[in-house]
């Protein structure tokens, strides 16, 4: 399987995807690099009167929801339901719906309505978008992993989508197939953004594989990988700054050598 993913992180590096992101104005500079670092052709385009004619230019829609406002909803339902038509993958990153009860209602109504590629979220909110209880603080999760695997293949199967819930150990799952990935920093939860990074990355492989299983898998394991190798750069320090900084270079640099070595994933 490793083989598989280095084939898709060559297909990215290769292929140079356009990914269309409207995602939230906290991240949106480190989303745009880190998609460069990989590879990718960041596109953060949002404007209302261009992003259904830019969805047929792009790859892959990236959606994440921290900072939804009015126009912004009204430019995601209008991206979103253009790339269902086109069938172009599209991933979500459904921050805050464990705390905002109506964000929660908003991306399960357009869940209901349209095609959803993978949904990435932390734990929190993947239980809560399958409708079970869950430990949050603001946009966090505080669970430490008891029924993730349940809650994913819940939302899996319900939209037919592929699920991808980060926490101490990563779970992607279609409902039939689930992967635990144990690669990662603890450190990662120190920098903001680094879950709306995973989310592009995820776009960009969904652009070049169409198996959006195996293209999640990859998007989590490589980011993981990444997380590890900038952790130990710091030789022993906790320093987010830095830390940071370094996930573009390893992203960059990460060579088939360090991902069949060292990447950790687990069948279930």
């Amino acid at each position: 399987m490793l083989n598989e993913i280095w084939s898709i992180i060559t297909d990215v590096r290769q292929q140079k995807p356009l990914i269309q992101s409207i995602t939230n104005y906290v991240t949106i500079n480190d989303c745009a690099n880190i998609l460069l670092s990989f590879g990718a052709s960041p596109a953060m385009c949002e404007i209302i009167e261009e992003v259904e004619g830019f969805v047929n230019l792009a790859d892959g829609l990236y959606i994440n929801i921290g900072t939804l406002a009015g126009e912004q909803k009204k430019a995601i339902s209008l991206a979103v339901a253009k790339a269902d038509e086109l069938n172009k993958p599209v991933v979500i990153d459904p921050v805050g719906v464990g705390a905002i009860p109506s964000r929660l209602e908003y991306v399960l109504d357009f869940m209901g309505r349209y095609n959803i590629s993978i949904v990435k979220g932390n734990l929190g909110e993947i239980k809560v978008l399958a409708g079970m209880e869950a430990r949050i603080c603001g946009v966090d999760s505080l669970e430490d992993g008891s029924g993730g695997i349940d809650a994913c293949k819940i939302l899996a199967e319900k939209f037919n989508t592929i699920v991808v819930a980060t926490g101490p150990r990563d779970i992607i799952t279609d409902g039939k197939r689930t992967v635990l990935v144990e690669n990662g920093s603890s450190i990662m939860t120190l920098v903001s953004g680094t879950g709306c990074m995973l989310g592009a990355l995820t776009t960009a492989t969904a652009a070049v594989e169409k198996d959006f299983f195996k293209a999640a898998l990859a998007a989590v394991v490589t980011f993981g990988l990444v997380g590890e190798f900038s952790a130990e750069n710091l030789a022993g320090e906790i320093l987010p700054g830095s830390f940071k900084v370094k996930l573009f270079d390893n992203i960059y640099r990460l060579s088939e050598d360090d991902l069949i070595k060292r990447g950790k994933i687990t069948w279930l």
